[in-house]
């Protein structure tokens, strides 16, 4: 009977390496659930541990998952109103400080919404006015 070597000559493009190249330095929701399910597998059932505390630990991951989603929620919304605020102001005159500091009044053209910056207004063909920076609304 002939026995067969382990070495081949195959190669895998490192594209379908499904290994997780991605390091953190912390530990999510999932990757502690994780730990404390092999936990209590592995633990010795004659110490006595006091299942309370991994309640509370749990407990207190959701409750701080449950305020991180409430800030994003509330950026975004506060996001959504500026922009609406912004739009509010096409047609009305305005006024706001210019390069040289002086007031300048015009009517609002336009206004540029990014999701990035923010929104932007066009007041009588001068564009990307800070809405933050009108200091008069007529």
């Amino acid at each position: 009977m002939s026995s067969t070597d382990g070495i081949t000559n195959t190669y895998t493009n490192p594209a379908y390496n499904m290994a997780d190249k991605t390091v953190s330095s912390s530990l999510d929701k999932d990757g502690f659930l994780k730990m404390l399910t092999e936990q209590m597998k592995n633990q010795d059932p004659t110490s006595g541990q006091d299942p309370n505390q991994y309640f509370q630990t749990i407990s207190q991951m959701t409750t701080v998952e449950q305020l991180t989603n409430l800030a994003s929620a509330s950026t975004a919304a506060l996001s959504r109103q500026k922009d609406s605020n912004a739009t509010q102001l096409i047609g009305k005159t305005v006024t706001y400080p210019g390069k040289d500091g002086l007031p300048v009044t015009g009517v609002v053209d336009s206004v540029q919404l990014s999701a990035t910056k923010g929104p932007s207004l066009t007041v009588a063909g001068n564009a990307g006015i800070d809405p933050d920076l009108i200091n008069n609304v007529k």
